[in-house]
């Protein structure tokens, strides 16, 4: 039995080795196949040329090259949602951002620095419907930075061209946005000019003879809802003195909702320069329930109707008190300006609403102008002990009485009798 299994095993052997000896010489046969010939003789003896294939670097030293090099624009991709003509026709292209961009840092120097905003007139937005309402309102963009090319297609295309439109990943414009869900666009824009600008029809034929003086509102949070009343209130315009919060700042933005492309905002306004910006026979109205004189205008009971605040708040006023030394008597600094509550008509002529800060309220210049042009202090009853309202709620509520107002007029004016 052994003599029988030896010869078996030597057997095995040289076939083993033509076993191994074929598979080899397929695989390079298969390899053959695959490579490209870099000259191809055809039977009649003709001779054809191949171009070699350009040889891959590496990954690393691929993106390093890429960084240093200008990248290639890549055109936008055809949608079926859209019309393939108009997209063609267009001929936009976009960039594709490479690690350490420099047109990237720039977004947040504009988000974070007023100074670089006002000095160089530009402005962030984000969101796509925000920016749709920009456009649509005539602002000018100049950098759109987005992570789904979906996005852009979204925009109206005739606004997109000679816009510098570059893609970035989603994870950058998440470092960026101050939003806990990012859409994924923002857009540089030049800052929006009042004059220029293209407000929606319905807002217009909407528009009352109802202006709307910010004095030193300095949360962006409450500036950015009372331009969001103002808007749904029909506001003709908006006018922001210097010591207010930048009507441009991402919250502001994010707090109004778009309210900054319906009705028109004039930023810094020195108070010398208030009334050129008033319709003609405005009176002006201030929005101050922390005034001292409430209980002699009003009535001896006025504290219980909550009119009168701490002592305290009128630390930060510039229209205090001030004591003589000598003779303990106190001047009186404060012009003289009626007050009455708020729900009692006061807009049978243009009217103008002063709403100052929580923090300092409104500026003696205010009541020097309400003063000036026949105006009142509008004061807004509360519990007593309650805290006075909130700057955006005050707003809110004298905004929509006077609307309230003008219709219950306009409505008076078109069942009386010619």
């Amino acid at each position: 039995m052994a003599s029988l299994g030896k010869p078996a095993r030597f057997a095995l052997i040289p076939l083993l080795q033509v076993v191994q000896a074929w598979d080899l010489g397929a695989r390079r046969w298969v390899r053959a196949l695959r490579r490209s010939p870099v000259k191809v003789v055809f039977p009649s003896g003709e001779v054809v040329e191949r171009k070699r294939a350009p040889v891959k670097q590496p990954r690393k030293a691929a993106s390093e090259a890429s960084a240093h090099e200008p990248q290639e624009k890549q055109p936008l991709e055809v949608s079926p949602s859209h019309t393939p003509s108009t997209w063609k026709e267009s001929g936009l292209r976009y960039d594709k951002a490479f690690p350490g961009d420099r047109r990237l840092s720039s977004v947040m120097t504009i988000v974070k620095s007023r100074p670089f905003r006002e000095k160089h007139g530009k402005i962030l937005l984000e969101g796509r419907r925000l920016i749709a309402d920009a456009l649509k309102a005539g602002a000018v963009p100049k950098v759109f930075f987005f992570s789904r090319v979906e996005y852009l297609k979204e925009l109206p295309v005739d606004k997109l061209k000679g816009v510098s439109l570059i893609k970035v990943k989603f994870e950058d414009i998440k470092d960026w946005s101050d939003l806990v869900t990012p859409q994924g666009i923002m857009g540089i824009f030049a800052k929006p000019d009042h004059v220029k600008m293209t407000y929606p029809k319905t807002q217009l034929q909407h528009s009352l003879p109802l202006l709307l003086i910010c004095d030193n509102l300095r949360d962006p949070g409450n500036l950015g809802t009372i331009l969001r009343s103002a808007a749904g209130a029909g506001c003709s315009k908006v006018l922001l003195t210097k010591g207010c919060v930048d009507a441009w700042e991402p919250k502001v933005l994010r707090a109004g909702m778009s309210a900054h492309f319906q009705v028109p905002i004039i930023n810094n306004l020195e108070w010398e320069t208030v009334p050129n910006y008033l319709p003609r026979d405005t009176r002006v109205y201030v929005a101050d329930n922390c005034g001292r004189y409430a209980q002699a205008q009003m009535s001896t009971k006025a504290s219980d109707h909550g009119w009168v605040c701490d002592r305290r708040a009128l630390k930060s006023h510039r229209y205090e008190e001030e004591e003589d030394g000598e003779t303990g008597a106190s001047q009186d600094w404060l012009p003289e300006v009626e007050v009455q509550s708020y729900d009692l008509d006061w807009t049978e002529a243009p009217a103008a609403v002063v709403v100052g800060g929580e923090t300092h309220g409104v500026s003696l210049e205010s009541l020097e102008l309400a003063e000036s042009t026949g105006g009142k202090r509008l004061l807004i009853p509360v519990v007593p002990g309650v805290d006075s309202l909130n700057s955006a709620m005050a707003a809110s509520i004298l905004l929509f009485e006077g609307r309230r107002q003008l219709r219950v007029r306009a409505e008076h004016l078109h069942r009386s009798p010619h």
